[in-house]
């Protein structure tokens, strides 16, 4: 008997729905929101408020172009946390009113363990996937963590930020050069074309596999400071070099904690996933890194690296499986590890 999950994800500023039939992606749609951009960075009331617009057409569509109608849905999985509250609530809530109206059970999904599972979202049934154990490099605007994953539902934290994550350092970074947000597309679409080499940034000698952006940030801003009091053009004459140097160190400060990871662990297979992993340079560092030491990559379409439903969906779909449901009495949470 087949099993159908209507996935839905709300936890920041994109409103998504998808469905997955035994697996198998039928359909992901995604709703973005522009109206962050004129204040260069999320703003957590208007996000919930988009969502509320947003929800009804996106679930709409997801399930007619999946080629089904509601009363196929065996389950619907939703993103409970970790998130902005108000966004969380509007997902939460719309999946609790869905769920009693169909009587079918609710699956409440955390958004990291989504990100670390998007590498099981397939289109065809041979599609490749990784055998547990892996090692998942989570990067995003939100977090930065080292995961050695031995099941769907056992991961453990091998490291992670002590304050910024990677996709912060980006944006903000980006902000700082006057690039519009979100700022990572534009310092990845930049270093294609700059020197790596031209500038140097400091980079953090934190102990274990615990990872810290905040001193690069802060260097990156007193680089900015001392040459553009030289030169008030100083930013438009090197914006490239400025994007590609930023991007390496960000790069080399993620691979040397993975590095040891995967020593420590001996594990012979890495994911990355979240927004940071859409960008170019990390994604073709990581595919280097694990071919030289002959280490089996799995790098997810750019589709899934942001935050989607069809990652909800396939996190749902496996806990379905196991009958993990969630009570209607369930809240949201803004924080969690994974």
């Amino acid at each position: 008997m087949s099993v159908t999950i209507l996935g839905i994800e709300s936890s920041c500023d994109d409103t998504s729905a998808a469905v997955i039939r035994d697996g198998l992606l039928l359909s992901n749609v995604i709703a973005s929101q522009s109206v962050h951009e004129e204040y260069g960075g999320v703003v957590p009331e208007l996000a919930s408020r988009a969502h509320q617009q947003n929800i009804v057409p996106v679930v709409d569509a997801a399930i007619k172009r999946a080629g089904i109608s509601k009363s196929d849905l065996d389950a619907i999985a939703f993103t409970r946390g970790p998130g902005l509250l108000g966004s969380l609530l509007v997902g939460t809530s719309f999946a609790k009113g869905l769920s009693l109206g169909l009587r079918i059970p609710m699956v409440d999904v955390n958004h990291l363990h989504g990100h670390v599972l998007s590498h099981f979202i397939r289109r065809q049934a041979d599609d490749r996937v990784p055998e547990y154990p892996f090692l998942a490099l989570l990067i995003s605007g939100g977090n930065s963590q080292i995961i050695l994953v031995r099941n769907y539902n056992d991961m453990e934290i091998l490291g992670q930020t002590i304050d910024d994550a990677a996709g912060e350092a980006f944006d903000k970074c980006a902000k700082v050069m006057g690039l519009p947000y979100p700022g990572g597309p534009h310092i990845d679409r930049l270093a294609a074309v700059g020197n790596k080499n031209a500038f140097k940034f400091a980079k953090p000698r934190i102990q274990g596999l615990d990872y810290s952006f905040s001193g690069l940030k802060t260097s990156f801003l007193y680089t900015l400071r001392d040459n553009i009091k030289l030169n008030p053009d100083f930013i438009e004459q090197n914006k490239a070099d400025l994007a590609a140097s930023l991007q390496h160190t960000i790069i080399e400060i993620l691979l040397g904690k993975l590095r040891k990871a995967v020593e420590q662990t001996g594990v012979k297979t890495v994911a990355i996933g979240g927004g940071v992993s859409a960008n170019s340079g990390v994604r073709q560092a990581v595919a280097d890194f694990c071919s030289e030491r002959g280490l089996e990559a799995f790098i997810p379409e750019r589709a899934f690296t942001t935050d989607n439903a069809a990652m909800v969906a396939i996190a749902g779909y496996y806990k379905y499986l196991d009958k993990q449901f969630c009570a209607y009495s369930e809240v949201p949470y803004a924080r969690v590890t994974v």
